[in-house]
């Protein structure tokens, strides 16, 4: 039997690689697609619309119980993690991975464990680091790992990512990708036993909310972190070079896209103590005036002084805040000067 589940993650960037890639492929491609593109859980999506209309190959969004049938492209629903079920398809409300839902980590661990050496796993444009940690399971379960050149892709952070952390098959342009494709799904997939990581049972389990998971013990070793979506502890996973964390009840990041949240998180508390030493100031302004109406001297004295001291700490607040926000804007200007220049 051929490689007849095809896996595609992307961030950032990939609904442009997404539509030439499967502009590329024939209408009778021997496997099935799934999709996991990251975007926003609140806004209407036309990813299937897009990809229908790109290729020759029919695109919907997947639900429970869709089959894994050859020459179909499913998409992941948004706000709904795609997961494979053996020979079907279901959509779940599991734990958010690297902050997003769907994404591409438990799609890809879920095909790794029902379809093994058949799947083939390919990660295209994103940014920070997922997709590593199921390509790197699709690896161990004898699938075909699959990289967008990241010198092609318009974020370079996933392709990057995956190529440090997993004995990628091959680094390719979006059609030399398009051609890899149809040559595995037409060559017969390398069969043998295969000994399956607990690890990976253990977080598909968490991935699909299921019962068992309930009674799993949190994975990894305490990191002494919490997690930024439901401030939890977070524990370390030892798998492989990537650094991964998760919390007890599931939420999981890529060493990346903690640091990420944690800066957002940081910029946050910055802003809100600079609202706080802001409104501080305004008070007792307004309360040495009163006093001064009133002839209270002393009070005049303490509350300007108050207000002094309050808008010192503002200022040394607002200057950190430029200083980060700096490094972030100019790193943003820089990208859309490359987007531009590769389109």
């Amino acid at each position: 039997m051929g490689h007849d589940l095809i896996v595609i993650g992307a961030s950032a960037g990939g609904i442009e690689a997404l539509s030439a890639l499967v502009a590329a492929l024939p209408d009778d491609l021997a496997a099935c697609i799934c999709v996991v593109q990251h975007l926003s859980s609140t806004h209407k999506s036309f990813l299937p619309r897009i990809l229908a209309q790109a290729g020759p190959l029919p695109a919907t969004f997947a639900t429970g119980g869709d089959p894994v049938a050859s020459g179909r492209i499913y998409v992941a629903p948004p706000d709904r993690h795609l997961i494979v079920d053996g020979k079907c398809l279901q959509v779940v409300m599991g734990p958010r991975e690297n902050n997003f839902r769907p994404a591409v980590d438990p799609l890809f661990r879920s095909a790794a464990l029902a379809h093994g050496e058949r799947v083939i796993g390919v990660v295209l444009s994103g940014a920070l680091d997922c997709g590593t940690a199921g390509l790197l399971a699709i690896k161990r379960c004898g699938g075909v790992a699959l990289v967008q050149d990241p010198d092609e892709a318009l974020v370079d952070d996933m392709p990057r990512s995956a190529i440090e952390n997993v004995p990628v098959d091959a680094v390719l342009s979006i059609a030399a990708l398009a051609d890899k494709l149809v040559e595995l799904s037409r060559r017969p997939a390398r069969s043998g036993p295969r000994a399956v990581p607990r690890l990976l049972e253990q977080e598909a389990s968490i991935d699909r909310m299921s019962a068992e998971s309930e009674m799993l013990p949190p994975v990894g070793t305490p990191a002494g972190l919490t997690c930024p979506n439901c401030a939890g502890p977070l524990y370390e996973l030892s798998d492989g070079p990537q650094l991964r964390f998760r919390c007890r009840v599931g939420h999981g990041f890529g060493g990346g896209a903690l640091s990420s949240e944690q800066q957002n998180t940081t910029e946050g508390a910055f802003w809100a103590a600079l609202r706080a030493l802001e409104e501080q100031a305004a008070l007792a302004r307004r309360l040495a005036t009163r006093a001064r109406e009133l002839g209270q001297k002393r009070s005049v004295s303490m509350f300007e002084e108050r207000a002094v001291a309050a808008e010192h700490q503002a200022r040394v607040v607002r200057e950190e805040l430029l200083k980060s926000l700096t490094p972030r804007a100019d790193a943003e200007a820089t990208g859309e000067r490359t987007s531009s220049v590769k389109h």
